[in-house]
């Protein structure tokens, strides 16, 4: 299946939408507030008009309620993502009934019953002298690597010319290697407007997991993001997956909320959760 596509929309061409079969939603990725109201609506016309199941959004804390008056709900808040000083809200709005149940929640309490168990490491303590920064010359090996790992992916992660286009815009990619082969990575995609990244694109190879490369990974972007002045990271990890929903918990993140059966993610769809971090001292 082709993957979604990301359009700019609004009276100024600054609010981002992406939409598609593969999600099976309509996505308000990046809004641009002059756009409020009526983006709200446009994005419901176009998930009837072609067949989406589900409305989903990240919006700061002073729009949400330009979208629960148009029936969305807040499935997740993470606290100071706006510029540090207001919250970000993920907000849900279902098209079909059932998209709104998941088929997994005891899974997915289980996974946050382990993750809330485990004690925030302080970063000093995490050996992050193996990752490095990747460029575009990894392009092919990173996306041989997540070819390898995911099955599908909301994202064409598996095409280097993506992963280039990515990497010239707002995207950092962290890699570790084992001699000359890519084993894990990860990025950290920036919103400058916001002052916030998403930590996002884990990926190791199956023979070098459990070696804690995804904690290693998401210590040295957290370094490298603050660096320049971000003052927040969240993640959108995958609800049912315990290693990854743990690395967070561990690094000091504070969970808010699941996004249910929100991202096509390794051959279907599957709930998400919304994980914070203020970075500024």
């Amino acid at each position: 299946m082709q993957p979604d596509i990301v359009t700019t929309v609004g009276h100024r061409g600054k609010t981002h939408i992406q939409h598609g079969p593969l999600n099976d939603r309509v996505y308000l990725m990046k809004l641009d507030t002059v756009d409020l109201p009526d983006i709200a609506d446009h994005m419901e016309e176009l998930g009837r008009n072609e067949g989406y199941s589900k409305l989903f959004a990240r919006v700061p804390a002073f729009a949400a309620e330009a979208f629960t008056e148009r029936g969305f709900i807040r499935e997740a808040r993470a606290h100071g993502l706006y510029r540090g000083e207001r919250s970000g809200m993920f907000m849900g709005k279902y098209l079909d009934a059932a998209r709104a149940e998941p088929e997994d929640r005891k899974a997915i309490s289980n996974v946050l019953a382990i993750a809330g168990d485990k004690t925030a490491i302080d970063p000093d303590e995490v050996d992050t002298a193996a990752v490095v920064a990747l460029g575009t010359g990894h392009a092919q090996a990173l996306a041989q690597l997540y070819g390898t790992v995911f099955e599908s992916y909301p994202f064409p992660v598996h095409d280097p010319d993506f992963l280039i286009s990515a990497m010239q815009s707002n995207v950092r990619f962290f890699g570790i290697f084992r001699k000359d082969q890519l084993v894990a990575a990860s990025s950290a995609e920036l919103d400058a407007d916001w002052r916030c990244a998403e930590m996002t694109d884990f990926a190791t190879l199956p023979e070098y997991r459990n070696r804690k490369a995804a904690l290693r990974l998401l210590t040295a972007m957290e370094a490298a993001i603050a660096e320049q002045g971000y003052l927040s990271a969240y993640t959108i990890a995958r609800a049912a997956s315990t290693a990854m929903n743990c690395v967070f918990a561990r690094a000091g993140y504070t969970f808010g909320g699941t996004l249910i059966n929100n991202t096509n993610i390794s051959g279907g769809l599957e709930s998400m959760n919304v994980w914070s971090k203020p970075l500024a001292a």
